[in-house]
């Protein structure tokens, strides 16, 4: 139980595929973005998980709105000693040399963190492709630019190869692992799939607990008991409640998890402590 240690909180603000048919609150735009992030920072949040869209709100591999973002969030309160983490999706585009473009960003464009998904895997509509080859690419590639992986793991198989990528020296501790639960093509909120999960992780992992859909409120209450953290926010779940009648916000999402803390005395990380647990390995400390 983790009743009592400071909390780490992610926020996925807008994610992928997520339209404001879907939820009239999704930020799409640099703006809308930034606003949202700008109020997750003034309630704590530490990490910020970052998908950027293009003009016609499609999202985007093109690391120019990511390096602005990254850039404008650094100037808002608390956006330097935030960890800020861009994606490297193969949702929309399999090939890692695309993917891996926004690793190239520099100075005040820099990420601290970017995702690395460990392994393909099915959703309901749709699928992302991540080869072990492609998996070996990007945590090189990370590695060689001092950008900490954001480890993406959805089922046991994908916990067995964080241990065969540390066997390989392709990343290196303390590792950061989302556990993601409720995908159908993966593993479900249930303390069976997770335990195992955790079971099957090394041991000096820093790790967060997320849910898709209607499992968010779930899994992030795994993650409240049992895990360092939890991630949140509009790219994994739409709705404020079960039944799907009430369009969440992000501001929302958080405050939520922030009373469930409260409740079990969990109170957010200050964000340079996690900068120290992570030894200074990413943007802030090592440049």
């Amino acid at each position: 139980m983790k009743t009592g240690k400071p909390l780490i909180v992610n926020l996925a603000c807008t994610g992928t595929l997520p339209t404001r048919a879907m939820n009239p609150y999704v930020p799409l735009s640099h703006d809308e973005i930034i606003d949202d992030v700008a109020r997750s920072l003034e309630l704590g949040v530490q990490i910020v998980h970052l998908h950027a869209r293009d003009a016609n709100g499609v999202h985007t591999s093109n690391p120019e709105p990511y390096g602005r973002l990254i850039e404008a969030i650094r100037k808002l309160p608390g956006g330097r000693e935030s960890l800020l983490c861009v994606t490297t999706s193969g949702r929309k585009d399999p090939h890692p040399e695309v993917r891996m473009r926004v690793l190239d960003l520099d100075g005040d464009m820099k990420p601290d963190m970017a995702s690395l998904t460990l392994g393909s895997l099915n959703f309901m509509q749709s699928v992302s492709l991540n080869p072990p080859d492609a998996i070996r690419c990007m945590a090189a590639r990370m590695q060689e630019r001092g950008i900490r992986p954001e480890l993406e793991v959805f089922d046991l198989g994908m916990a067995n190869f964080v241990n065969v990528l540390l066997k390989e020296g392709l990343i290196t501790p303390p590792l950061y692992v989302n556990i993601i639960l409720g995908n159908v093509a993966g593993a479900q909120v249930d303390t069976l799939h997770f335990s195992a999960i955790l079971a099957a992780l090394p041991g000096d992992c820093i790790v967060s607990v997320a849910g898709i859909g209607r499992s968010q409120l779930v899994a992030n209450g795994l993650g409240l008991l049992f895990a360092d953290g939890v991630r949140c926010g509009l790219e994994d779940n739409l709705w404020l409640d079960f039944i799907r009648t009430q369009p969440a916000g992000n501001e929302e999402l958080i405050r939520r998890i922030l009373r469930l803390a409260q409740e079990l005395e969990r109170a957010p990380m200050q964000r340079l402590a996690l900068r120290k647990l992570f030894g200074g390995n990413c943007y802030g400390q090592s440049s």
